[in-house]
């Protein structure tokens, strides 16, 4: 590799450290042809670039970007294979997934979180795996805030949707039950026929007590 390459590569590696938002640094090493084809393909079908660099190219980078990685520098030994993605959790479910699928740990093959620059947070260390698995992103966040806004709202069409269906059940009963219906309305008609016998009645007392006193004031 000449001078002129390294220069293009510090500059592509500077630009690619300023713009992206979620950094991963790993360290992979021992997997053979068919592992690493696996790996790749994983980090493909999550949306996550990685890329083997040069500790010494990948230091210069790092000084020349605006981003502080001051405190990443320690991690530039050994193997280097930087793991970048737009989603901040998205790498290390791909090195979890990985692993756990593949056994790495218990064999002398080594896929490793050295650290991370995520969200302008640092994390050094692979025991921070898990911690960055369960990482949400701005966008889920967001969504989890919408999803809490929009219960209340829910919670009061699906009372509403459950009363409609009531009423609706309510309806379907008394017009297929005619049974019913007819009893309530024998009901009305007694009750009716009642009122009319008793307001007879009281009609027939008082034309009795009008002609008594109409014979009184005759004989009188």
């Amino acid at each position: 590799m000449n001078k002129e390459q390294k220069i293009q590569i510090v500059s592509s590696l500077t630009s690619c450290l300023t713009e992206s938002k979620n950094i991963y640094f790993t360290e992979i090493s021992g997997l053979d042809a068919e592992q690493t084809s696996k790996l790749r393909r994983m980090c493909f079908d999550k949306g996550v670039s990685i890329s083997v660099v040069k500790n010494t190219l990948l230091k210069k980078a790092m000084d020349a970007c605006e981003k502080d990685f001051s405190s990443l520098e320690e991690l530039l030994k050994g193997n280097t294979t930087l793991m970048i993605s737009d989603i901040s959790n998205a790498p290390a479910k791909v090195i979890k997934s990985f692993l756990d699928k593949e056994q790495i740990e218990k064999t002398n093959k080594k896929v490793t979180l050295k650290g991370g620059h995520i969200e302008e947070s640092i994390y050094v260390g692979h025991e921070q795996l898990e911690i960055l698995v369960s990482l949400k992103s701005k966008e889920e966040l967001i969504g989890d805030v919408i999803t809490l806004l929009q219960s209340p709202v829910k919670n009061i069409l699906s009372s509403l949707e459950s009363a409609k269906q009531n009423i609706s059940s309510l309806l379907t009963s008394l017009e297929q039950n005619p049974k019913v219906n007819s009893e309530k309305e024998s009901k009305e008609e007694i009750k009716t026929d009642s009122a009319e016998e008793v307001s007879n009645s009281v009609d027939n007392e008082e034309n009795i007590e009008k002609n008594d006193t109409e014979e009184k004031s005759s004989v009188e």
